[in-house]
Order: structure tokens, then sequence, then C-alpha cells
């Protein structure tokens, strides 16, 4: 697919490129040539894409990636190959060592994932904390996220999560990890409800997507079909930002900028 020239999408200033893990159609070649035309667009841009090496993550970096999103989906090796049989995904240590990689070519933002649903979800969550501890000590001049996001129960007879968990556990899950980590971003997606991620931002989120499509070409127009997850909260981004302030906070549009790309400052702040 050819990439057309971006309009700029107010008011967001931080926008996440998203493809499948086709390195054919959507390799690094791909990505630098998206990250380029994006960039004069957005001060911070992210990708979440499949694990690259360290020397591809650098030619990224220089064709203007800010942040890196990977969702290690879960820590339980044994089981992993159920989930992702074959191709690359399949393999378990080159994916749970791409945050090394990440890491090494001075990636400055990386988020880490797990998928609620696949196995039990406090082994899971802890282990990833552990895993956030790690690269924090050994890459320490890089921002960290966190997102767990919850599988919903399919309509439609296809794949079922193994474990359900409720509002209430989610709450508890974030305020642990807050706990465990107090400067952590911790990211809640249009996964979860309205309701949901309003009460979560006065209790421990720090950033929000909005306006999201999960379905290929889903900003296009194109037929919505192969959708990642369904959207539960469909409010603009601009009737997010009113909520927020009814909550007594202050949104952030941008909380970095090309200019910090080459200075050690890095400050995180509640972003959209």
């Amino acid at each position: 697919m050819s990439i057309k020239p971006l309009k700029k999408l107010a008011p967001f200033d931080n926008l996440l490129l998203v493809t499948g893990e086709n390195p054919a159609k959507a390799g690094v070649p791909y990505l630098q040539r998206a990250l380029r035309l994006a960039k004069p667009y957005f001060s911070h841009l992210q990708i979440e894409v499949m694990p690259l090496k360290t020397e591809e993550y650098k030619q990224l970096i220089d064709a203007g990636l800010n942040g890196v999103i990977c969702f290690q989906e879960t820590y339980n090796r044994e089981r992993y190959s159920i989930y992702h049989p074959r191709g690359m995904k399949s393999r378990f240590e080159w994916r749970v060592n791409g945050f090394d990689r990440m890491g090494q070519a001075g990636v400055h933002k990386i988020g880490l994932g797990v998928l609620i649903g696949l196995e039990e979800w406090r082994t899971d969550v802890t282990l990833m904390a552990c895993h956030l501890r790690y690269l924090q000590k050994h890459y320490w001049k890089t921002r960290y996220s966190v997102n767990f996001p919850r599988m919903r129960p399919s309509e439609n007879g296809g794949f079922q999560p193994n474990i359900v968990m409720n509002d209430r556990e989610l709450a508890q899950l974030t305020f642990a990890m807050r706990i465990f980590d107090r400067d952590v971003d911790i990211s809640f997606s249009t996964r979860e409800s309205a309701r949901i991620r309003n009460h979560m931002a006065t209790l421990g989120v720090t950033s929000m997507s909005a306006e999201s499509k999960t379905e290929p070409g889903g900003y296009f127009s194109y037929p919505q079909a192969l959708e990642q997850f369904h959207v539960s909260d469909e409010r603009k981004a601009t009737e997010v930002e009113r909520d927020l302030k009814r909550l007594g906070l202050e949104p952030v549009w941008k909380d970095w900028d090309s200019a910090f790309d080459t200075s050690p400052m890095k400050t995180p702040k509640f972003t959209i």
C-alpha cells in the first residue's frame, strides 16, 4: 500500500503507527518512509510492529522514531507457542529479547504489555514488572510505559479468554503497578469503557488513546474488517479532553518536542 502525505490530526501530537508482522510489505524501508512523512506533523512518533534488530531500530530513530510498543502477551514460555505456533512471532526469545535491542539502540520510550486473558494474569503482570525493573537498570536513559488490556469474550464463537478479569481486579492491578513504580506511564486504550477510563485517570493511569480505529485502513474509510479489538470508548478526542477537565485534570497533548531528540531532558506527563 502506498503512503500518502498526512494531514494534521488535530489536536493530536503523539502518533502510534501500527502494522502487522509482514516484513516483506511493511519492513524497515516502509517504516522509515512512514516516519519521515509523519515527522513534520507530530512531535512524538511510536511504532507497534514486529521486533527488529538493534541496527534497524537505529535506522528508524534516524528517520524520526521516538518510541516502540511491543506486547509480549504472555511470559509463559511453555504455552507461548500455543498462541503463536508459526512465523517469527513464535520465537519466544526473539520477542522477549527485543526490548534489550530497543534499549541498546537508544529508543527514547519503550512500552511493555501483557494480554489479560491468555494465562494467569497475576503471574504475567508480576513477570512484566520484573522485566520493567531489569530494563530500567540497564537502559536508564529510556522512558517506559506498561499496558495490560483485557481480552473480551467473543460473541461469534471465536477465541475465548482463558481467564476473565473483572473491573475490580483491573483497578487493583492498576493500583499495584502505580505503587510498584511511581513514574512509569500506565496506559489505557479505547478497549476499556469511558466510565472505567474516567475513573482510572484519577487513580494511576497517565495516558490514553482516543478515536482509535483497530481495523486495517480504518482511518481512510476502508471496509471495516479484521478488527483487532472492539472499541468500547467511542468518544471523540475533544470529548475525552472535556471529561478529564471535569475531573480536575489537565490533559496534555504534547509532552515531547523534536528539539528534545538530542537532549537528555525527559519529563513524563499525562498525555492523550
